[in-house]
C-alpha cells in the first residue's frame, strides 16, 4: 500500500510539473505573439497613420470571430484578419492567388504590396495591414472618417461598435494583454450558485434562463468580470436594473436584477476586471423600480457575437474558474 502511494505521488507530481511547464510554454508564446502584433500593428501605423489600436481593435475582433466559424480558413500569420480573395485580388478576377498589385486594382480589388517586395500576398501580415489601413485611409483618418471606413468596410453597425471598443480598451491601457478575469462579487461576501443555464422561466412567456443566478445579500458589491466597455446600461423588465459589458473577446457580460449602479458609471465607460459597478438586488419582473419579487441575486449572463449574430452560452464553468483564480491570488497575499 505503502509503495502504491508513492508512485501515485510520483505520478501526480510528475503530471503537475508537466502542466505547469507546459502551461508557462503557452505563456510565452502568446506573450511573443503579443510582441508580434504590436510591432506589426505600429510598423502599419507608420506607413497609414492609422492609430496602432485600430488595427489592434480589427485584428482581435476578426481573430474572435475566425473562431467560430468553420468556413474562414485558419489563419497562417500572427493576424486574425481575414480578406476574402474575391475582395482582395477583385471580383472578376480569374486568378485567386493574383499578387500584382496593378492587376488587382484593375480587377476592383483592394490588395495591397505593404512591405515592398513587389507581391500583395493575402496572406502576409504586412501586406493585410497596409491594404486594411490603406482602405481606412481613403476615408481619412480622424476617428469620426475612421468610423466611417468600417462602417463601409463592415456594412455592420455592432461590428464597428465592438470594433472602436477594443480599439479605445488597447489605447487605454496600452497593451495588447487584457484578457483577464475576476469573479463578480467579492470572496468575502455570502454567496452561494449552482449550474441553471437552460432552465426554464415563466415569467413574461416561456423561455429558458439564460444565465447563472449567484444569491447574495442586498447591496453586495457587483464587480466588473473583465476588461471591457460599458455596452449598455438601464431598466429591462425582465432583469431590472442592469448593465452590459463587453471584453476584448467579443463576449458580452450582461448583469440583472441589480439594486443600482455605482455613482457616475456610463455608457461607454472603460471598466476593469474587479472594478465595482453596482450591488446585488432584487428588480425586475415588472415596470421600473419594481423590486422583491424574488431572493437578492446577481444574474450573470455571457453571449457571444460572431460577426452576424450572438448567441448566450453557460457562463458556470468560467464564474468557477474565476472564482478559484481570485481564491488562489488572495492566498498569496
Amino acid at each position: 500500500m505503502r509503495t502504491l502511494f508513492i508512485g501515485l505521488f510520483i505520478v501526480s507530481f510528475f503530471f503537475s510539473n508537466v502542466q505547469a511547464a507546459f502551461s508557462t510554454e503557452n505563456e510565452k508564446d502568446e506573450k511573443t505573439l503579443r510582441e508580434e502584433r504590436m510591432s506589426l500593428y505600429k510598423k502599419a501605423e507608420a506607413t497609414t497613420h492609422i492609430p496602432w489600436y485600430y488595427f489592434a481593435g480589427i485584428d482581435q475582433y476578426e481573430r474572435q470571430v475566425r473562431r467560430t466559424h468553420k468556413d474562414i480558413p485558419h489563419e497562417k500569420g500572427a493576424l486574425g484578419i481575414y480578406i476574402e480573395p474575391s475582395r482582395w485580388v477583385g471580383p472578376m478576377n480569374p486568378h485567386k492567388e493574383a499578387q500584382d498589385e496593378t492587376v488587382i486594382s484593375l480587377f476592383g480589388g483592394i490588395g495591397k504590396d505593404g512591405n515592398g517586395d513587389g507581391k500583395a500576398d493575402q496572406y502576409d501580415d504586412e501586406d493585410i495591414l497596409y491594404t486594411i489601413g490603406s482602405y481606412l485611409q481613403s476615408y481619412g483618418i480622424t476617428p469620426p472618417q475612421i468610423k466611417i471606413g468600417l462602417w463601409q468596410y463592415y456594412h455592420r453597425d455592432r461590428t464597428v461598435s465592438i470594433i472602436l471598443g477594443h480599439a479605445k480598451l488597447f489605447k487605454t491601457f496600452g497593451t495588447l494583454d487584457l484578457d483577464h478575469h475576476a469573479f463578480p462579487l467579492p470572496l468575502n461576501a455570502n454567496f452561494s450558485y449552482k449550474n441553471t443555464w437552460g432552465d426554464a422561466r415563466g415569467w413574461g412567456g416561456r423561455r429558458i434562463h439564460e444565465g447563472t443566478d449567484i444569491f447574495a445579500n442586498y447591496s453586495v458589491p457587483v464587480r466588473s468580470t473583465c476588461y471591457g466597455i460599458v455596452e449598455m446600461k438601464g431598466w429591462n423588465r425582465y432583469g431590472g436594473w442592469r448593465l452590459g459589458i463587453r471584453d476584448v473577446n467579443n463576449t458580452y457580460h450582461y448583469f440583472a436584477h441589480l439594486n443600482g449602479f455605482t455613482k457616475d458609471l456610463a455608457v461607454g465607460q472603460v471598466v476593469e476586471p474587479g472594478m465595482v459597478v453596482g450591488g446585488v438586488g432584487s428588480t425586475g419582473y415588472g415596470p421600473p423600480g419594481t423590486s422583491g419579487k424574488f431572493p437578492p441575486h446577481l444574474h450573470y449572463g455571457m453571449y457571444k457575437d460572431n460577426g452576424r449574430t450572438e448567441w448566450s452560452f453557460d457562463p458556470y464553468s468560467h464564474l468557477k474558474m474565476w472564482e478559484r483564480a481570485d481564491r488562489q491570488k488572495a492566498a498569496k497575499k
